[in-house]
C-alpha cells in the first residue's frame, strides 16, 4: 500500500535526486571556499541549480535524457573539483574566463598537482558509488522495467520545468541585483552562489569600465592626473627629480624572479644566509622593502605586463590573452625611439599564456623561448637560471660589438612552485623541522636562485658589461602556499614575524646602478605599476614630456603612495604607506592591517578616501587599456 501511494513520485525522483547532490555539492563548495555555510544564503544556489537542471530537462529527448542528467552531474563535479584547486592556487574564486586558459594546465602541471588536496575529491563521491552500483547491476544482468514515457507526460514534464526554469531564474536575480554592489569578488560569490556569481561577472565584463561624463573630452593624461590629485595622501616631487638621468645611455637588464617573495632576503638559516647575493645587491643599490604584487589572472606574464607598461591587470582575463592584440604603450618602446635594443628571455614556449601575442605588443624587436636555451632538465621548465642567463649574456655580447645599448628582461623559472630543485643544486643545511617540508624546498629553490645572479654578474663583468648596465630585480608573485604554511609556525622556524597577507604578497625590488652606490633604502610603499615609471626616471625619460599615461609612480620621488590589488586579494583591497586594507562587502566592514607591526587596525576610518582612490583608479586603467587601438 506505501508503494502504492509514492508510486506518483517515481518519474520524478531522477530529477529531484539530481537536484539534491549538486545542492548538496554546492554547500560543500562553500564550506571549502569560504570556510563556512552561510544559510542564508543557500537558496541562491538552489536557484541556480533548479534553473541548470530544469533547462537540460527542458531540452533534452526522452531516452537521452538519463544520460544528460548523469553526465551533469560528472561535469558539474569536475567544476566545483577544479574551482576549488584553482582557489586552493590562486585564492580567487574562477569566473567563466579562467576556463579559456584550460589549455595553459600543462605548462605548470607540478604547481597543479601539488596544489590538490585529497579532500577535494568528495565532489565524486556520489559519481564513485553510482558507478559501482551500475557496474554490479550489469554483472548480475539486471535490467531497467521502466517503460518509456508517454509522449503527453513529457509535454507536462518539460512545461514544468520550463516553468521551474522561469522561477530560479527569477529568485536569482533577485540575489545578483541585491549584491551588484559588493566589490568584494569573494563576498559576492558567497551572497549570490557559485553560478549566479559567473552571471554578474559576465554582466559586469558586458559593462564599459568608465562612464565617461558628455562634454568632458579630456585626455587619458588629463584625467588620471585628475584622479590622481584627488587623494592628498599621494605625495610626489614635481620638480628636482631625484635620480633623474642618472643611468641616461645605460643598459638596463629586468630580471623578474619566479615567485619570490622579500622575506628570504638577509634572512639566515642557521649560519647561512639564504640570499647572499640579492643580500649585496640591495645593501648597495636602491632596495624596497615595502613593495608588493599586483597580479592578475595572468600571474607571471601580466608582472612582465605591468613593470613595462604601469597599467593595472584588469583581473578578468590574463593581459597577454585579453589584449595582445593592442599597441601598448611600454618602456620597450620609448627606449627603442633612443636607438635601444630590447628584448626578453624565458625558458618556457612563448606561446605558454599567449606571450607570442604579449611580446610584440610590449614592442620587443626579439624573443628567446625554449629552444634557445640548452636543457639540463633543471624543472619541469627544461633550463636552469644559469642557462637562461647564458644565452642572454651571449645575446648581450653581440649587441656590445654593434655599440647597441639594450634593454632586455628574464624571466626565471628555477624558484618555480612545487620547488623542487636537481639534488646536487641544494647547498643549505636546513634545521631538521624545515627539511623536506615546502617551506624547505622554497628555500632551497630561492638559494640556488640567487646563486645563479651571482652566475651572472660573474658573467657580465667578464664580457665587461657589469659596469656599464643597471640592474632591475624583482618578484613577479608570491610563492609559499597559505594551504600548506601557517604563518605562525612559518615564523617560529624562521624567527621572523610573517603576516598571513601582508608577508605573502610583500616581493622584493632591488635596483643596482653603475658607479657609487647610492646605498638607500626606500620605505614608501610600492607595487609592480610603479617598476616601470622609476626606471624611466632613472633613465632620463620624463613620462610627463612624452604624455605618457602611467598608472604607477616613480618610487625615487615618491614620498606617499596608494595603490590598489584585486584577484589574489579582492577588488578595493589597497596599500599605503601605513596599513594594508581588505573590504568586506564594502569599506566599513573590511579590515586592516599596519605594515610596521603586522598588527591590526581597528580604526580605519580615516583611509576611506584611499579606498574610492583605488577603485576610482582601477577603473580609468580598466578602460584606458580597452581603449587602445589593435595592432
Amino acid at each position: 500500500m506505501f508503494s502504492n501511494r509514492i508510486s506518483w513520485l517515481k518519474p520524478f525522483l531522477p530529477f529531484l535526486i539530481l537536484i539534491v547532490l549538486l545542492f548538496l555539492k554546492s554547500l560543500l563548495l562553500r564550506e571549502y571556499l569560504f570556510n563556512r555555510i552561510a544559510w542564508g544564503q543557500v537558496a541562491a544556489d538552489l536557484a541556480s541549480i533548479v534553473v541548470l537542471v530544469g533547462l537540460f530537462e527542458a531540452i533534452s529527448p526522452i531516452r537521452a535524457r538519463k544520460y544528460v542528467r548523469w553526465s551533469l552531474n560528472l561535469i558539474v563535479s569536475v567544476l566545483f573539483f577544479a574551482s576549488v584547486v584553482y582557489f586552493n592556487y590562486f585564492s580567487t574564486i574562477p569566473t567563466y574566463s579562467a576556463l579559456n586558459e584550460l589549455h595553459q594546465v600543462g605548462g605548470v602541471k607540478d604547481s597543479v598537482n601539488a596544489a590538490i588536496e585529497p579532500k577535494d575529491y568528495w565532489f565524486f563521491a556520489d559519481v564513485v558509488v553510482i558507478a559501482i552500483g551500475w557496474l554490479v547491476w550489469r554483472i548480475r544482468g539486471v535490467r531497467s522495467a521502466g517503460a518509456p514515457a508517454r509522449r503527453s507526460f513529457d509535454k507536462a514534464w518539460r512545461f514544468g520545468a520550463i516553468l521551474a526554469v522561469i522561477a530560479g531564474l527569477l529568485v536569482s536575480q533577485l540575489y545578483i541585483r541585491n549584491a551588484a554592489s559588493i566589490e568584494n569578488e569573494l563576498a559576492q560569490a558567497e551572497e549570490v552562489g557559485f553560478f549566479n556569481y559567473q552571471v554578474s561577472a559576465a554582466a559586469n565584463t558586458s559593462k564599459p569600465a568608465l562612464e565617461i561624463k558628455e562634454g568632458e573630452p579630456l585626455s587619458w593624461s588629463q584625467q588620471l592626473a585628475d584622479v590622481i590629485a584627488s587623494n592628498p595622501n599621494v605625495r610626489a616631487n614635481e620638480n628636482d627629480l631625484s635620480g633623474f638621468g642618472n643611468m641616461s645611455g645605460k643598459n638596463v637588464i629586468v630580471i623578474q624572479l619566479e615567485a619570490f617573495q622579500n622575506f628570504p632576503i638577509h634572512l639566515k638559516v642557521g649560519d647561512q644566509l639564504v640570499t647572499p647575493i640579492l643580500n649585496e645587491l640591495a645593501d648597495n643599490g636602491y632596495y624596497f622593502p615595502h613593495f608588493f604584487q599586483q597580479i592578475g589572472q595572468g600571474n607571471t606574464s601580466d608582472a612582465e605586463f605591468m613593470s613595462n607598461t604601469s597599467i593595472y591587470p584588469t583581473a578578468k582575463v590574463a593581459m597577454s590573452t585579453g589584449y595582445g592584440d593592442r599597441d601598448l604603450p611600454s618602456l620597450p618602446k620609448l627606449l627603442e625611439e633612443r636607438g635601444y635594443a630590447a628584448e626578453t628571455f624565458h625558458v618556457n614556449d612563448v606561446t605558454f599564456w599567449d606571450r607570442n601575442k604579449l611580446y610584440p605588443a610590449l614592442g620587443f624587436d626579439k624573443y628567446f623561448d625554449r629552444p634557445s636555451f640548452e636543457n639540463d632538465n633543471f624543472n619541469g621548465f627544461g633550463a636552469s637560471d644559469e642557462q637562461l642567463y647564458k644565452t642572454a649574456v651571449e645575446r648581450m655580447g653581440e649587441l656590445k660589438q654593434e655599440n647597441k645599448p639594450f634593454y632586455m628582461q628574464m624571466i626565471t623559472a628555477s624558484s618555480h612552485h612545487p620547488f623542487k630543485i636537481p639534488q646536487d643544486k641544494q647547498w643549505l643545511t636546513l634545521p631538521e623541522e624545515v627539511a623536506g617540508t615546502q617551506l624547505g624546498d622554497y628555500l632551497e629553490a630561492v638559494h640556488y636562485t640567487d646563486y645563479a645572479i651571482g652566475e651572472l654578474i660573474r658573467m657580465l663583468k667578464e664580457n665587461g658589461l657589469y659596469d656599464d648596465t643597471m640592474l632591475v630585480i624583482y618578484g613577479d608573485h608570491f610563492g609559499l602556499q597559505p594551504q600548506d604554511n601557517d604563518p605562525k609556525e612559518l615564523s617560529e622556524k624562521l624567527g621572523i614575524t610573517y603576516h598571513e597577507r601582508i608577508s605573502r604578497f610583500n616581493i622584493p625590488l632591488i635596483i643596482r646602478v653603475p658607479g657609487d652606490a647610492p646605498r638607500q633604502v626606500i620605505r614608501t610603499v610600492g607595487g609592480q605599476v610603479d617598476i616601470m615609471p622609476t626606471v624611466a626616471n632613472l633613465l632620463g625619460i620624463s613620462l610627463k614630456d612624452e604624455d605618457y599615461v602611467a598608472f604607477g609612480h616613480d618610487l625615487l620621488n615618491t614620498h606617499a603612495n596608494v595603490f590598489g590589488m584585486r584577484y589574489y586579494m579582492p577588488t578595493g583591497s589597497f596599500f599605503n604607506n601605513e596599513i594594508m586594507f581588505v573590504p568586506g562587502k564594502s569599506f566599513e566592514d573590511g579590515m586592516a592591517w599596519s605594515l610596521d607591526t603586522m598588527e591590526p587596525v581597528p580604526d580605519f576610518s580615516a583611509y576611506r578616501g584611499d579606498y574610492d582612490y583605488v577603485l576610482q583608479l582601477m577603473k580609468l586603467s580598466d578602460a584606458y587599456v580597452e581603449s587602445l587601438p589593435k595592432r
